[in-house]
């Protein structure tokens, strides 16, 4: 059997890190892009606004499905044979889009992308968990999530530099180029050893069928969400909003690599603090707390018309728990539903912004608000529940990774 990695420099962390960096900077380029490219194709005004958020629903609705197919894969045939597929699809669907001519196909091509970034965030974080020691797997962990964040930074660098079928035919030729890296990965020996056992695996009634792994499984979404409302939501519609409060020279670009780069420093912080402090469930507890102080003083600058980057750096950095918090999902959970849930829980959380949109659209319909003041209701609803949820689930710092679920 392997040994398990004691460093975090060794190829399974480097391959995984490299994955998600390439992972989120594909599924963040429709947020960078998406005003100029539905402009280019024909959208203005309100149908710009909606159509943008359609697109962004169908595209995490791909997440979700592929969440649940990765899983399945990943438990059942082997963490690494689930990237093989993820990086293929995303790849040829990246490509496509830079090809398409109208909203329809865009969705497609979206919903298609989506269901193949779905693998590489759950997969590789399971991986690297399961192939270091306990002491040592939350250091992997950091450089995987952290790589991804400075992932999600070059996308938004890219408005800059790249024209946006320019960009997503980039994203494609790279996911190919990872897929060549890939074949360097070797699954987990704690995979390998329950290949052994007659357990059921990959099975997402047996993640359901019982009330307190089901109860788990949920607050590990609902801890997540909170990062994908401020993304998804405050950060992809600050042109919206800065219309509203007439906020002059905010640059869509720049709140979001002003952002992800608080969200880079955040899992790098985040996870070297849970390491020092041998506490995931307070470290996160304490980086929730300073993202919510900085919605609230996000919320402040709108209402008085001031500019939005620094407080878009500063949520960033409160959501910057991403990499503690994957950690934490992939140990709540045993060898034989490790990637479903965390695969399914990663991109539930993503997903989420499916069910975010007509909230506060309904919301503001309801209560006569306009949009900032329906993202304000949904921030607190959403904060709220990820607390409550947090809460609820049991510490998991050195908690062994070889045991199954029944």
């Amino acid at each position: 059997m392997k040994a398990q990695y004691q460093s975090p420099f060794n190829i399974t962390v480097l391959v995984a890190g490299l994955g998600f960096f390439i992972d989120v900077f594909d599924l963040f380029l429709f947020n960078v892009y998406r005003i100029p490219s539905l402009k280019e194709l024909g959208l203005a005004g309100q149908e710009l606004t909606r159509k943008g958020e359609f697109l962004l629903s169908i595209q995490m609705a791909g997440m979700m499905v592929g969440g649940i197919l990765t899983g399945v894969i990943g438990d059942r045939k082997g963490r690494v044979k689930a990237l093989y597929a993820s990086i293929v699809l995303y790849s040829l669907s990246n490509i496509g889009n830079a090809f398409v001519m109208d909203v329809n196909t865009y969705a497609l091509v979206r919903f298609l992308a989506g269901v193949g970034l779905a693998g590489e965030m759950g997969s590789g974080i399971t991986l690297v968990a399961e192939s270091m020691t306990v002491e040592k797997r939350g250091y992997g962990t950091i450089l995987v999530a952290t790589m991804g964040a400075l992932g999600a930074v070059a996308a938004g660098l890219s408005a800059d530099w790249l024209p946006w079928r320019s960009a997503f035919f980039v994203a494609g030729l790279a996911g190919f180029l990872l897929l060549r890296l890939r074949i360097a990965s070797q699954e987990s020996s704690i995979f390998k050893s329950s290949l052994q056992t007659e357990t059921t695996k990959g099975s997402l009634l047996l993640l359901i069928n019982s009330g307190k792994r089901f109860r788990k499984y949920l607050a590990c979404i609902l801890v997540g969400i909170p990062i994908w409302y401020s993304v998804g939501l405050l950060i992809t519609l600050s042109p919206e909003i800065a219309a509203i409060h007439r906020i002059d020279g905010l640059k869509l670009s720049t709140c979001f690599i002003l952002f992800q780069a608080g969200v880079a420093a955040g899992d790098l912080s985040s996870g070297i603090i849970s390491q020092w402090l041998k506490t995931r469930k307070w470290t996160i507890l304490g980086f929730m707390l300073f993202g919510i102080a900085a919605t609230s003083y996000h919320f402040h600058r709108i209402e008085t018309s001031q500019p939005l980057e620094i407080s878009s750096l500063l949520i960033g950095l409160g959501c910057g728990y991403l990499s503690v918090f994957v950690t934490t999902t992939a140990e709540h959970f045993g060898t034989n539903l490790r990637v479903t849930a965390t695969a399914t829980v990663t991109n539930f959380m993503r997903g989420a912004v499916t069910l975010l949109i007509p909230l506060h659209i309904w919301i503001e319909n309801t209560w006569h608000l306009n949009l900032t003041g329906g993202l304000m209701a949904t921030g607190i609803i959403v904060w709220m529940l990820a607390l409550a949820a947090l809460l609820y689930l049991p510490e998991t710092y050195g908690k062994p990774l070889s045991f199954e679920e029944h």
